[in-house]
């Protein structure tokens, strides 16, 4: 029985049942819209997925006539996009991946039957599809118990687990999401699987990787994905820095161990902006903010300490990241984040306007990430501590509100241009411009706005000081 909630997906989907049907194929709705409705999960994506017996130059024959567009960038793996009804689709011939030992890229095959094409699925709770009969309604098709696994919260694979990750090795880093994001308990074969197949996992692009990972780090709550991959050593196949910061925890301090307290930081990060967006940097931040921890870990008469890490956790962020093959972009912010993430607690004596000012002008646009991060890096078990933690955050948000109010605290920059600086100083372009604009933005973080009479009375002094 199909649950009611269903209906209004097989409605839409039935156009091209209807017009898949009419040329002797069968059609049926698939992934992980079938799972997350069964689930009674709220589903707001608006594209469907449909698989079917029909070839990809049939599936473009049927939907052209009823289609407001249809895309082919997928027809040579068997996927022919449509619009209709103001409802993308993506329509793919059943079929099957796999790799080829040492290949990066999956060969793809098309199958006849709808059993074949969801054994190749990853887990069973995706290995479910409904066929659209026709009349309204559909038929669940369920070979491989995953309506059962999904009651009982069950991960396993439609077929063995060492086939399935050896088809496509991804699907070993996708389990970590599924465990984290649908609260799904791998079976021990599948984790006895990963432990024994992880070194395949090299033979998957960096690209796919990386997008597998950065989906695993927004689900609301990623710990038990993050431990699975840990625990399995997968992910030292990726991200070998992480095994590291499961150091052997200060018997005489008691100190933490680095990789649960990460772990925990990654948790308070919330999964979702002020904008309801993805807040992937910010937990991708808090993921990396200590990993420059073990290379700095020394044990002195204070107990554990890890000086200058954050600037050794900068450099190892980025070169993480470029390996695993961020946007520049995403490199930049995320290092930025990692080298600054320290940089509130240096002010404990206070906050003066310079320091500030100082604060705003180095987080730039990353200002609202920084201080979520250096918020959610406070996992200590302490009420008091945590208190007063909270206590000087928001002393420094109000001084910083207080300041954008008097000032352009968003847009620091010198008080005059370079173009100002070679007129009054009667200087050509070149590096001796650059100095100039650097001591009067250090003015300007320090004292605040200059008239340009002051301004300019400065910069002669420091140009005659120079000599």
């Amino acid at each position: 029985m199909i649950p009611a909630r269903f209906q209004q997906v097989l409605d839409a989907a039935s156009p091209v049942g209807d017009a898949l049907r009419a040329g002797g194929h069968r059609a049926y709705v698939v992934g992980g819209l079938v799972r997350d409705l069964l689930d009674g999960r709220e589903d707001d994506r608006r594209d469907i997925d449909l698989t079917t017996d029909a070839r990809p130059a049939d599936i473009k024959a049927a939907v052209e006539p009823i289609a407001e567009a249809v895309w082919t960038q997928g027809e040579r793996f068997g996927t022919i996009g449509c619009l209709v009804g103001g409802v993308p689709f993506e329509v793919t011939t059943h079929r099957a991946e796999r790799y080829e030992p040492g290949s990066r890229k999956p060969e793809v095959s098309f199958a006849d039957a709808i059993d074949a094409d969801l054994s190749r699925r990853d887990f069973t709770v995706n290995a479910m599809a409904v066929e659209l009969t026709g009349d309204g309604g559909g038929q669940l098709i369920d070979p491989f118990g995953g309506v059962e696994d999904l009651h009982a919260r069950r991960l396993r694979t439609p077929l063995g687990p060492e086939q399935s990750f050896s088809d496509d090795p991804l699907r070993m880093l996708r389990a970590a999401r599924f465990i984290a994001g649908h609260e799904l308990v791998p079976d021990d074969d599948l984790v006895a699987a990963v432990e024994a197949m992880a070194e395949r996992l090299s033979i998957v692009s960096a690209e796919r990787i990386r997008d597998e990972f950065d989906k695993l780090m927004v689900v609301p709550e990623p710990r038990p994905g993050l431990w699975f991959l840990v625990d399995t050593g997968l992910m030292d196949e990726f991200f070998p820095e992480i095994a590291a910061m499961r150091v052997e925890q200060d018997p005489i301090h008691r100190h933490k161990d680095v990789l649960t307290h990460t772990f925990a930081v990654v948790s308070n990060v919330g999964h979702l902006d002020a904008e309801g967006n993805p807040n992937r940097l910010t937990r991708l931040a808090a993921l990396y903010h200590d990993i420059g921890k073990p290379k700095t870990r020394a044990i002195g008469p204070n107990g554990v300490s890890f000086h200058h890490h954050e600037v050794v956790g900068a450099r190892m962020t980025r070169d993480r990241m470029r390996a695993l093959k961020y946007s520049n972009a995403d490199v930049e912010a995320v290092t930025q984040l990692v080298y600054l993430h320290l940089r509130f607690h240096t002010y404990s004596m206070g906050w003066t306007d310079a320091a500030v000012r100082r604060f705003v002008r180095d987080a730039g646009p990353l200002l609202p990430q920084l201080i979520e991060l250096t918020r959610c890096d406070c996992t200590t078990r302490n009420k008091r501590k945590a208190a007063e933690l909270a206590r000087r955050m928001d002393e420094l948000e109000e001084r910083i509100a207080a300041l954008r109010e008097q000032e352009e605290l968003d847009a620091i920059r010198p008080d005059l241009d370079g173009q100002a600086v070679m007129e009054l100083l009667d200087i050509p372009p070149g590096p001796v411009v650059g100095e100039a604009l650097r001591y009067l933005l250090e003015l300007r973080t320090e004292e605040g706005p200059l008239e340009r009479d002051e301004a300019e009375r400065r910069l002669r002094e420091w140009w005659e000081a120079r000599g």
